[in-house]
């Protein structure tokens, strides 16, 4: 099997991205964005999810953190889709139920070449530790855009907002690592009756 693997810089006058993804990893990373909550939840989504991620970004946090999380949402998205390749013998498709303590969060992922996002976090705060909680959303619109995906997630219930964003985040990394997950008896096949993904 081919290593599925990618490299994606992004240079903007916001932010400066440069990130390396394995998604046959081992859940190992090297995450560093300025914002330490946002650090956390990309450190434990690639451990939930077994993806390898180095992940440098530099943005203009003197003006908001908004360019970074989006930014970064895209960057990871792109990484996905380059590293997906073809889409031939994946699932395409993924879900996954995450509790966290109190919290219950849900996510689904399809990988269907088109971009649509839904994001209820149930969140009411401004910030959880130094993330400003708005940007949650922000992150997964990004991302369903650079990896040309169906990203779904919402909080189902729970009581603390930390836990609400990480199960979310847990739920994501579980759902997509099944949604690129390999099935041999597809192995030549694309999951798509149109031909294309």
């Amino acid at each position: 099997m081919s290593a599925r693997k990618a490299t994606v810089i992004r240079k903007t006058n916001e932010t400066d991205i440069n990130l390396a993804l394995n998604i046959d990893g081992r859940g190992t990373y090297q995450v560093s964005t300025g914002i330490r909550f946002f650090d956390h939840m990309l450190e434990l989504f690639s451990r939930h999810g077994g993806f390898d991620l180095k992940l440098a970004c530099k943005g203009d946090l003197d003006v908001d953190q908004h360019h970074t999380v989006e930014d970064v949402g895209i960057a990871l998205g792109e990484a996905f889709d380059k590293a997906l390749g073809d889409k031939k013998g994946i699932l395409r498709a993924g879900y996954f139920l995450m509790t966290m303590d109190e919290t219950l969060g849900l996510a689904a992922v399809d990988l269907s070449g088109r971009a649509a996002h839904v994001v209820d976090t149930k969140v009411k705060v401004r910030l959880v530790g130094d993330l400003q909680t708005e940007l949650v959303y922000d992150f997964f619109e990004g991302f369903s855009r650079g990896a040309r995906a169906n990203v779904h997630v919402k909080t189902v219930y729970g009581r603390s907002n930390h836990h609400k964003i990480e199960a979310i985040f847990k739920a994501f990394a579980r759902a997509l690592r099944v949604a690129c997950s390999k099935d041999k008896r597809l192995a030549k096949m694309l999951p798509s009756t149109k031909g294309l993904l």
